[in-house]
């Protein structure tokens, strides 16, 4: 637009991810705290002599000045980074630890997908990524833990939260012992579809303790029950996302290799959590 002179603004996000641009710029993805997802072009962040190239980096809690239009009624959509002060940068602490660090990639690219509006708020979003890059940091509890934790309540702010406690399709309470994605979580013995799975008690207490933040019952989990529930979380979450996460796979569970993308390691895949999309 002719004469349009870009508005700064400030905000403070966190790094979800980086793009390299040219020979010396970076597109940088941020969940910011009021106005959502953005996208903002960092000019000469690659160069030795960047001032604010290392603040910048992947799970860091920035705060930030940009050009361009909050609410995206003018100009380009690719805000531009004028200043940023790094708050807490979350990455240095997660760089020597595979887990945790496959854990925090999978949070973050879970809040990229979960924000499929650009400069649309989410502060619960905002809040719950934050936290848990911070858990992650500070190594309270075990990274798969946290991811899956993450995760259903994730789900649980877009609408998609399994069922738990009560028959997905029919609303019985009571804990039933099948679950099935298409259906909703757990089931009923009158509402099980052919091929749901049949996880431990013990892998359903789990997922109840880790949505409602019941830390003492999730680190007393046994690994076994650990697998099944990050089987059944992921499972849960690509069948709403309708497409698997790339960072899934690499996530450490403590278990035998990853098998089919989207599958975590030891963990219970699409096909036995009830899923079948053909």
């Amino acid at each position: 637009m002719a004469g349009y002179r870009r508005q700064l603004y400030r905000d403070d996000a966190v790094v979800l991810r980086v793009q390299k641009l040219g020979e010396s710029d970076r597109i940088i993805t941020l969940l910011s705290r009021r106005h959502g997802r953005l996208r903002a072009v960092a000019r000469g962040v690659r160069r030795i002599t960047s001032k604010f190239g290392a603040r910048l980096e992947p799970f860091g809690h920035v705060d930030l000045q940009l050009a361009g239009d909050p609410k995206g009624q003018q100009g380009s959509s690719l805000h531009t980074v004028s200043q940023v002060e790094g708050i807490d940068l979350y990455g240095k602490r997660l760089l020597g630890d595979y887990p945790r660090y496959t854990a925090a990639s999978a949070v973050c690219e879970t809040a990229e997908r979960l924000t499929p509006v650009e400069r649309e708020p989410s502060l619960r979003l905002f809040q719950l990524t934050l936290g848990a890059l911070r858990v992650l940091a500070g190594g309270e509890h075990a990274a798969t833990l946290v991811l899956d934790a993450y995760l259903l309540r994730g789900m649980a702010l877009a609408g998609w939260a399994p069922a738990l406690v009560g028959c997905a399709v029919c609303g019985t309470p009571g804990r039933h012992r099948a679950f099935s994605v298409p259906a909703g979580g757990a089931v009923c013995r009158d509402c099980r579809p052919p091929g749901a799975a049949h996880p431990a008690p013990a892998t359903l207490d789990l997922m109840t303790a880790l949505t409602s933040g019941d830390w003492r019952v999730a680190d007393a989990a046994e690994s076994g029950v650990r697998r099944e529930c990050s089987g059944l979380v992921a499972a849960h979450l690509q069948w709403h996302l309708e497409r698997a996460l790339r960072s899934l796979p690499l996530v450490d569970r403590g278990g035998p290799a990853a098998g089919a993308v989207g599958t975590p390691a030891g963990g219970v895949g699409p096909a036995a959590a009830g899923v079948d999309r053909e």
